[in-house]
């Protein structure tokens, strides 16, 4: 394991980003309001990891559950399909279930955000094309199409698969629904992060005491930015919150290095979920003030945590975990640590 502290936390110098692009909203209640109309929506368990505790050393772990988030398995399904929801109730309408008719979302996704692209568009009438790389488990396909979405294969890894997206959707008319940001592209993407303040919204409700420290794994960043500009709003900044990537796709580590978004270099990890080698420009302004630490992981830490989580009765993916490996690896906190950690997915 690799740490890196933040050196423009509490700092006067900013991160170099363009000036357009918004840093992370904290209004839990916009998504709320829409999430209140699903009949499958509710609150996702908050875990006190006790057994985790006393093998970290530290004095409390909770784990905000994300297995069962409304049937599709992971965090992701409060970020895509609540833009379409949004989009469905902008048209308004006592009945919006068909009011997206004739409308198609295409996106690239590593799985998670796919299933919620998927399950937005059919509940609102419209069509989702998601597009896979190589590397993302057939398993994922088959659920995509279970629920009604076509599936494109395209490029060996993400960046190749969204570059696809991309011209098809432009060549089309389609609507990019992406999780991810950059200069010409943040309004949708700002907006699918907003979804995610439920989650933090719902932390809060259910937390003995504020965390010490907060442990938030990172893809492009957008769970990780969300959570951290909600922890801020709630607690302050007393509690650490470290980032952790995979270190085949150190993309916010190394943007943070570098003092602006760079492109990270590295193998195929198989932290899928987290294999993204480009960082969302919102989530990287944002964990630029609001994290404190950026670490990495390896492939072999991943691996070997698993069986640790799953005798803790939580199981998941290496990218679903990889949190509580650091924290099991190697993070070193005080004994009167007080953890908050997300299991963003099941085992995949």
């Amino acid at each position: 394991m690799h740490s890196f502290p933040n050196p423009f936390r509490h700092a006067e110098t900013l991160i170099t980003m363009p000036a357009q692009i918004p840093a992370p909203s904290v209004n839990a209640a916009a998504p709320a309001a829409l999430l209140a109309r699903c009949p499958v929506a509710k609150a996702t368990p908050l875990v006190d990891a006790a057994g985790l505790a006393k093998l970290a050393g530290v004095t409390s772990v909770h784990v905000k559950d994300e297995r069962d988030r409304m049937g599709l398995g992971s965090f992701k399904a409060l970020g895509a399909a609540y833009v379409i929801a949004h989009d469905a109730a902008a048209i308004g309408g006592d009945d919006l279930s068909g009011v997206l008719a004739g409308r198609t979302y295409v996106s690239a996704s590593a799985g998670n955000h796919g299933l919620s692209v998927a399950a937005g568009a059919k509940v609102f009438g419209a069509k989702a094309v998601i597009y896979l790389a190589e590397a993302v488990p057939e398993s994922f396909a088959v659920r995509l199409r279970d629920m009604g979405a076509d599936v494109v294969r395209a490029g060996t890894n993400y960046a190749q698969s969204m570059e696809t997206a991309m011209a098809d959707g432009d060549a089309n008319g389609w609507t990019l629904l992406s999780d991810t940001s950059w200069d010409e592209y943040y309004e949708v993407s700002h907006r699918l992060m907003e979804g995610y303040c439920v989650l933090m919204d719902e932390v809060f409700a259910q937390m003995p005491a504020a965390p010490t420290h907060i442990l938030l794994q990172a893809g492009v960043g957008g769970l990780a930015g969300a959570a951290a500009a909600m922890a801020r709003s709630e607690w302050g900044d007393a509690p650490q919150i470290i980032v952790v990537e995979p270190e085949f796709a150190p993309a916010l580590i190394d943007s943070i290095k570098a003092g602006h978004c760079v492109l990270a270099d590295g193998l195929t990890s198989e932290m899928g979920r987290l294999d993204c080698k480009e960082p969302s420009l919102i989530a990287l302004k944002g964990l630029a003030t609001d994290a404190d630490v950026f670490v990495t992981i390896s492939e072999d830490e991943a691996q070997a945590a698993m069986p640790v989580l799953a005798a803790h009765d939580l199981a998941c993916s290496t990218s679903g975990g990889a949190g509580l490996v650091a924290l099991l690896v190697g993070l070193d906190l005080p004994t009167d640590a007080r953890v908050l950690a997300v299991l963003s997915e099941g085992v995949a």
